[in-house]
């Protein structure tokens, strides 16, 4: 089936006639090379106080990036490739000690890897895009989550619409799914199920498609169903709903809406508002049912948010909440499943992904300010977030904070090239009682750096 669709992708492309190379020859020789050479450093230092555990510094450096070739359309039709490598440098030693050596930049056993990352076809009609193969999707419940050195990738059929004015519709299914190294920050549970990655395995899982299924919980399935349209003809409004339904495993809907407008006291000021909900059921036979329990999941979340924005200062405030489990529900129950890199939460922290573990009410505050009207590139972010967690979550027995800051710099010098220093602090981001007296048994929490250099071309 899938052979046919990209031969009838091809036959289209070569009776149609647009704008684009005038032969097949010209298809390549027009075609552009893009790409970006990224280095990552990082350290963290971790505070574990459990009995039997002791604090530790852990750090990591690579350098790689990708090379990606697109032709030039012939009748509508183009393909495009892309190469990604991370390779580690400076590293402690064993590698995989991951008391030493962090493990969110590199793939199984802390080793460099590379894969052929991007193999596409692409045809486009007027305002219709088909596009078949391995890509980059960017979708609120499977993504990119491009947080480390190399993104989530996926294989996927997709056609996207905009015939209708100010109206995107996507229409797509995702049958692999490739995951990034950020990916590796997880081992399994409902933890990582939460936070964008594998309930069996996150670890070993890098930088090779697998079935979708057989990623998220270790049962092959028929991938995941998506259907999304996005409306922006109103002038400030932007409404999106999106489906996911996960074979055998979860349907997932998705709605956002936002809206900003001009102070009536003065034109100086914009405030926004948005609203975000997520609604999940099990559908099918229920494969989450290897996990524990009977597969059940009857889940909501909503998240709300409000801020301002004068001139180069934005500053804004998020609230949301998942239902609770009850003390029989397995932990996934009432939580919110997104193990295909999406993370769309206003109140996620730069690492805690609590908020979609069942029955968490989370805070978070966040003010920006863009120096580039001072003659600076630099763009500075500040952020508080507060994690109230809730009894039979899965995952911790306490609440957690995180306090961080990002600092983005594009400097005039060198054109292109982006310099970014990030830090995140989490207190109690995993808490242990002890069952009998329900006395703290200890906590996991760390200081956390990052420099990113980013060169694009």
């Amino acid at each position: 089936m899938k052979k046919k669709i990209a031969l009838s992708l091809v036959s289209i492309g070569m009776l149609t006639t647009l704008n684009g190379a005038d032969d097949l020859s010209g298809m390549f020789s027009e075609g552009k090379v893009s790409g970006q050479i990224r280095e990552f450093s990082i350290s963290r230092s971790v505070s574990d106080t459990r009995s039997a555990k002791s604090d530790y510094t852990r750090d990591g450096n690579a350098i790689g990036g990708y090379l990606k070739f697109e032709t030039d359309d012939f009748a509508g039709l183009s393909l495009g490739t892309a190469f990604y490598t991370t390779n580690g440098f400076l590293l402690d030693t064993p590698n995989d000690d991951y008391t030493k050596v962090d493990p969110t930049l590199l793939g199984t056993n802390n080793d460099s890897y590379s894969l052929l990352g991007e193999a596409y076809l692409q045809y486009k009609y007027n305002k219709t895009v088909f596009k078949a193969g391995r890509q980059k999707l960017n979708t609120p419940l499977a993504g990119a989550d491009d947080a480390r050195m190399l993104p989530n990738l996926f294989e996927a059929y997709l056609m996207s619409d905009s015939s209708l004015s100010d109206t995107n519709i996507i229409l797509a299914h995702v049958t692999k799914f490739a995951q990034g190294t950020f990916g590796r920050a997880y081992t399994s549970g409902v933890l990582a199920a939460t936070a964008g990655y594998s309930a069996v395995d996150s670890k070993n899982q890098v930088g090779k498609f697998v079935n979708m299924g057989s990623y998220a919980i270790g049962q092959e399935t028929d991938g995941v169903s998506v259907a999304a349209i996005t409306y922006t003809g109103v002038k400030g409004l932007k409404l999106q709903l999106w489906d996911y339904y996960a074979h055998d495993i979860l349907n997932a809907v998705y709605a956002d809406v936002s809206y900003s407008w001009t102070c009536l006291l003065t034109d100086k000021v914009k405030p926004f508002a948005a609203v975000q909900v997520i609604k999940e059921n099990d559908v099918g036979d229920r494969y989450l049912s290897g996990l524990g329990g009977d597969g059940k999941i009857d889940s909501l979340y909503y998240g709300l948010k409000f801020g301002f924005k004068v001139e180069n200062f934005t500053a804004s405030v998020a609230y949301s909440k998942t239902t609770e489990n009850d003390a029989t529900d397995a932990s996934y129950a009432n939580a919110i499943i997104s193990p295909w890199g999406g993370m769309p939460a206003y109140t996620q922290g730069m690492v805690t992904r609590h908020v979609f573990l069942a029955g968490t009410k989370a805070t978070k505050v966040a003010a920006s300010y863009n120096f580039k009207n001072l003659g600076a590139d630099l763009k500075t972010v500040v952020y508080y977030g507060n994690y109230a967690m809730d009894d039979y979550n899965g995952y911790t027995e306490g609440d957690t904070s995180e306090v961080g800051f990002d600092f983005i710099y594009n400097p005039e010098a060198v054109k292109n090239l982006q310099l970014r220093f990030r830090g995140n602090f989490s207190d109690d981001f995993y808490v242990s009682e002890n069952n009998s007296d329900n006395t703290l048994n200890g906590s996991v929490g760390w200081d956390e750096y990052r420099f990113i250099m980013n060169y694009s071309f």
